[in-house]
């Protein structure tokens, strides 16, 4: 709030620069802590010209104390004992922003389901048996940040359901790959949600979010995107489409965020906000190209 308040922030005025030069109808925004009142969401959509009317955010996982030493480390309360990697309740949740009205009373949260009881679940495992304890198998869910379901009112009366994530990434974990293991999870549930085996299936709709997932390489499951992007209820507008700019000497560029319309839909044109050297549009970004920081917008247009 305060840094959005001062107009100070270069990179959050790199943000509002691009998010108004692509001017999407609906925006899905990851890592933007959790406001309760919403203060801080109106506080960013009033820096915009581009005008988004209606904002929604439920509390993330991200922060949110789980009483139990997560990671073994003989302490509590630190940013991995909580459900999802955070130093405080709300750290990097995420927020929605649309000029067309958002059906609040109908959004599905599915961001409470514990993590043992996503149907095939692999949880992690130790050298003599189950890494994580029974007490914590019980209160570990599998949202790192959240899953929801939220429907958007269009102008013309036709459904659109966003179904929005931001999943942990496969990485800074140890041999048990448990970070690796809840990515893929916190994928498979958009794929029980599909097939109508957990919470209502959407009758049309755009899977969006961060998946920190690349379907070619990189760390953590690359198959399980892969599958993901051959499922015939939706489509991938993007193929091998990068939208990631992380130094070669670490993961390098990497498509980790998606926005996936489902099959009823007729793409007319996507994708991803990164002007070459020589585009008048390079000063948003940068001469190092990082000025927005890694993530480059990723936007798809769609009409039935």
């Amino acid at each position: 709030m305060r840094d959005i308040q001062k107009g100070e922030d270069t990179q959050i005025a790199a943000i509002q620069a691009i998010i108004d030069r692509v001017a999407p109808d609906v925006l899905i925004l990851t890592d933007f802590d959790y406001d309760h009142d919403g203060f801080a969401h109106e506080a960013f959509a009033a820096s915009l010209a581009t005008g988004y009317s209606h904002s929604f955010a439920l509390q993330p996982n991200a922060g949110l104390t789980t009483g139990l030493d997560l990671d073994g480390n003989g302490r509590l309360g630190d940013a991995r004992d909580a459900q999802g990697y955070g130093r405080f309740v709300g750290d990097g949740g995420m927020v929605i922003f649309s000029r067309f009205s958002i059906d609040v009373s109908n959004v599905t949260d599915l961001s409470a389901v514990l993590w043992k009881d996503l149907p095939g679940a692999i949880l992690p495992q130790g050298t003599d048996g189950p890494f994580l304890s029974a007490e914590i198998q019980d209160v570990l869910r599998l949202s790192s940040t959240g899953h929801w379901i939220v429907p958007i009112v269009l102008p013309d009366g036709l459904p659109l359901s966003v179904l929005a994530y931001s999943a942990t990434p496969p990485v800074f974990d140890g041999p048990e790959d448990m970070n690796g293991l809840r990515n893929r999870d916190e994928l498979r549930i958009w794929e029980m949600v599909l097939a109508g085996g957990m919470g209502p299936a959407p009758e049309s709709f755009v899977v969006a979010g961060n998946a920190n997932l690349d379907p070619d390489g990189g760390a953590g499951f690359s198959d399980a995107i892969a599958a993901f992007l051959q499922n015939p209820l939706l489509q991938d507008p993007l193929p091998g489409q990068n939208t990631a700019d992380w130094p070669e000497v670490g993961p390098g560029d990497l498509r980790v965020s998606y926005v996936l319309p489902s099959a009823d839909w007729t793409i007319t044109d996507a994708g991803v906000f990164w002007p070459a050297l020589d585009d008048p549009d390079r000063a948003l970004i940068g001469d190092d190209g990082l000025a927005a920081g890694p993530h480059h917008l990723v936007w798809v247009d769609i009409s039935r």
